[in-house]
């Protein structure tokens, strides 16, 4: 059976509860109630598994905090022996706007801190992103209070149908490949 672990960035603890650095926990809580997925508390974070189409889904919220993710994930990858290119991570963006939504093969860190300790535990920027914008509305020097606000109620608005086209692009990315998923929703997620 091929193996997929998708990973969504997030800080553990009711502070961080709706904030738009969570958005990565958010969308994984989504897809796992549009698939009756349970998360358990296990080594380094929650996991819920799912079995589609021969396929074994895990989902990871790391509770290593967003600056460490990498161990989390690195210890999961070589627990579950999954390969690099069957892991997405699912993040936060600030250098794309409100609701936007990117899915890369590879990348930088883009200054985002999660990404940054991924890259740096797993020796490499080649794995897969979902990335979501929430743009950068926010004065200087005000950046981390701006990504661990809430978000705002026009905002809220939006969110729940973003979240379920990261669901389907998710199950697409598992189902059809990064490639097809990429061709497929990246035009229109902008």
């Amino acid at each position: 059976m091929n193996k997929y672990l998708i990973v969504g960035l997030g800080n553990v603890g009711l502070n961080y509860v709706n904030t738009r650095h969570n958005i990565g926990f958010d969308v994984l809580d989504c897809l796992a109630k549009n698939n009756t997925c349970i998360f358990l508390n296990q080594k380094y974070g929650e996991l819920a598994e799912l079995k589609v189409k021969g396929k074994i889904i895990y989902f990871l919220k790391p509770s290593t905090f967003m600056n460490l993710s990498g161990k989390a994930i690195s210890y999961y990858l070589t627990y579950f022996k999954i390969s690099l290119e069957n892991l997405l991570v699912i993040s936060d963006d600030l250098n794309l706007d409100f609701g936007v939504l990117r899915l890369r093969k590879k990348g930088s860190h883009g200054g985002h801190n999660g990404h940054k300790n991924i890259i740096e535990i797993l020796k490499t920027s080649n794995y897969c992103r979902l990335r979501f914008g929430i743009g950068n509305d926010f004065n200087k020097n005000q950046q981390v209070k701006y990504v661990l606000s809430e978000w705002s109620k026009e905002e809220q608005s939006v969110i729940k149908e973003k979240k379920e086209i990261c669901s389907k692009i998710i199950m697409d990315f598992v189902l059809s490949g990064i490639d097809h998923t990429m061709n497929n929703f990246n035009k229109q997620s902008s």
